[in-house]
This record gives structure tokens, C-alpha cells and sequence, in this order.
């Protein structure tokens, strides 16, 4: 019994058996409740994440998450061990005789959100974490794969050896590039703060787009240290994007016509373009930032690989040694 070895681990109903000990509160992710712990088979320090599953939709849900982490593996993703039952049972490749599972993955020291709340990222160590995020979601996309969650709390850190990896794809979907998955993806969408206009407007037709405007939003927060558009509301949200970002596909115009008649005009202009709003980026001379991020967040997508290598080369550079948390 899980209280026989572990005090933490029974209060917050995890059930490993012993074989994990020390068991310490990390989080939550998408789809369940996550707690540091050690391996002793490994002598490792995990991260353990339960996902409960309770009905059809949430075997749903943890099928698709478990499906996808298994099959990612990169330097920039949080790296998945192993995915056990109740008193760490083998799932043997079936998820429906159990109502509890543990994902077993790396642990990491921190995330991204955590370094925000101490104000705004150096030049140097936003450069590098842009660079590692950038190469961990064009592996992901090339596997097309949508992260569809990306925020700084799913982006954890290693500042012993400034290490990134994009981590929770509870909420992430497998999407063919050749397919409209229009209807069939809408669902438990990203955080409004980090979410596009397309979802914003459309949410049940998107594509890998949507993860590259959240590296935009994500990049501005760490050299500002402050989020880039924070509406109290999903309406507010767009009326934010609006005052910033230039829509120029007429269908986009069209649309927003439809939608928000009362804000938006045929002769609409932007009240308060990006480097107004974001006079410390060129302060600081982050000289790929103002292009990376025009570049994610306006309108017209980046989703293919070859922008995403262009994007990647804007950040290349010698590594930084260390950081203090």
C-alpha cells in the first residue's frame, strides 16, 4: 500500500507501491496532478504525473497523451520513461482495465513561469532558451504534432546547465497537414493569454501556427518580463491583438468584420504597433527579437519547417554558462 511507503504520495492518492519514495508536490499539468519522487530501482529523481480516468472522455484524453509522448523524443522535450498502473502495474498496451495511470518523466529543476515571477529574462539567456524552444517545436511539428498548450509553466528548466524542454501535452492532438480537422479539434484550448487570433475567432480550425504565435507571445514575456497581451476576457484578448497587430489576408479582415463589427472597420489601422508596445525589446538590443516576434504574430501562419529553420538561425549563438535562480 502506497501509505506504507510513502506519507505524501497516500495524500495525494497515488498508489506506486514502494518502489518510489520521497515524494514531493511539483504541479499540475493539463490532465492530472504531478509530484516529484525517487526512483530507487534507478536511484533517479522523477517527476510523477497521475491521470485519472473516470469515464469515455477521459480515457479519451490520457489514450491521446500517452500516445503522443511515447513517440516524441528530443534534447527539448521532457523525456518520458515509463507509464504505469495502480501499484506501478505494466500497462501492457492496455489502458481500459485500470481508472488510474502515472506517467514516470524526467524532472526538471523549474519552469519558465517560476523565472518570470523574479522579473524579465537577460538578453543572453532569452536568446538561448528562445533557441532550445524553437528546436523543440519544430521536432514536435515535424512529427506533426500540435502542442496547443504552449506557455511558460509547460516550459521547464534545468539552470544548472540552462537546459529547456516543452513539457505537459495533455492537451496536444496528432493532425494530418493534408486534412481539415475543421470540428473535430475544439476542446480544452491553450491558455487565452497565449492563444492566436485564429483560435481566438475559430476554435475548431487551426494549425501549427498556433504554437509558433505562442513562442512570439512567450519570447516578448521573458525580455519584458511581463505578459504581451492580457485580457481579463476572450473578447478584451482580441481587442488587445487589434490595437497591435496588422491583419493583412483579406479573408482574416472579413471575418473580423463579421465578428467584432463594433471594433473593426474596413479602414482599420493599428493604434499601438509592436515596438511601441515593446520599447524594451529594442532597448536592449535583442536584435532578432522585434523580427521573431513580428514575424510569429501576425496573422499570415508560420508552420512549415523551413520557416521554422529561419527562425531557429535567428538565435543561434555561443552557449551561456550559468544563471541564478
Amino acid at each position: 500500500m502506497a501509505e506504507k511507503c510513502d506519507y505524501i504520495a497516500n495524500m495525494y492518492g497515488y498508489d506506486l507501491g514502494c518502489r518510489f519514495i520521497n515524494f514531493r508536490p511539483l504541479g499540475f499539468g493539463a490532465n492530472g496532478l504531478v509530484l516529484s519522487a525517487v526512483d530507487s530501482k534507478s536511484c533517479r529523481k522523477v517527476a510523477v504525473k497521475k491521470i485519472a480516468i473516470s469515464d469515455a472522455q477521459s480515457m479519451k484524453h490520457a489514450f491521446r497523451e500517452i500516445k503522443i509522448i511515447r513517440r516524441l523524443d528530443h534534447d527539448n522535450i521532457v523525456k518520458v520513461y515509463e507509464v504505469l498502473g495502480p501499484k506501478g502495474a505494466d500497462l501492457q498496451g492496455d489502458l481500459f482495465k485500470f481508472n488510474m495511470v502515472y506517467v514516470i518523466q524526467e524532472y526538471m529543476e523549474t519552469d519558465l513561469a517560476r523565472l518570470l515571477e523574479q522579473g524579465p529574462l537577460s538578453e543572453e539567456h532569452a536568446k538561448l532558451f528562445m533557441y532550445q524552444l524553437l528546436r523543440g517545436l519544430k521536432y514536435i511539428h515535424s512529427a506533426n504534432v500540435l502542442h496547443r498548450d504552449l506557455k511558460p509553466a509547460n516550459i521547464f528548466i534545468n539552470t544548472e546547465d540552462l537546459v529547456l524542454k516543452i513539457g505537459d501535452f495533455g492537451l496536444a492532438r496528432v493532425v494530418d497537414q493534408h486534412y481539415s480537422h475543421k470540428g473535430y479539434l475544439s476542446e480544452g484550448l491553450v491558455t487565452k493569454w497565449y492563444r492566436s487570433p485564429r483560435l481566438l475567432l475559430s476554435p475548431n480550425n487551426y494549425t501549427k501556427a498556433i504554437d509558433m504565435w505562442a513562442a512570439g507571445c512567450i519570447l516578448a514575456e521573458m525580455l519584458t518580463g511581463k505578459m504581451l497581451f492580457a485580457g481579463s476576457h476572450e473578447l478584451e484578448q482580441m481587442q488587445l491583438i487589434l490595437e497591435t497587430i496588422p491583419v493583412f489576408r483579406e479573408e482574416d479582415k472579413e471575418e473580423l468584420l463579421k465578428v467584432m463589427p463594433t471594433l473593426v472597420s474596413s479602414t482599420w489601422t493599428v493604434k499601438k504597433p509592436l515596438r511601441k508596445l515593446l520599447p524594451e525589446v529594442d532597448s536592449q538590443g535583442v536584435a532578432a527579437a522585434p523580427s521573431f516576434i513580428q514575424r510569429t504574430l501576425f496573422t499570415k501562419p508560420i508552420q512549415n519547417i523551413d520557416q521554422h529553420l529561419s527562425l531557429i538561425e535567428m538565435f543561434s549563438q555561443p552557449p551561456v554558462k550559468t544563471m541564478s535562480v
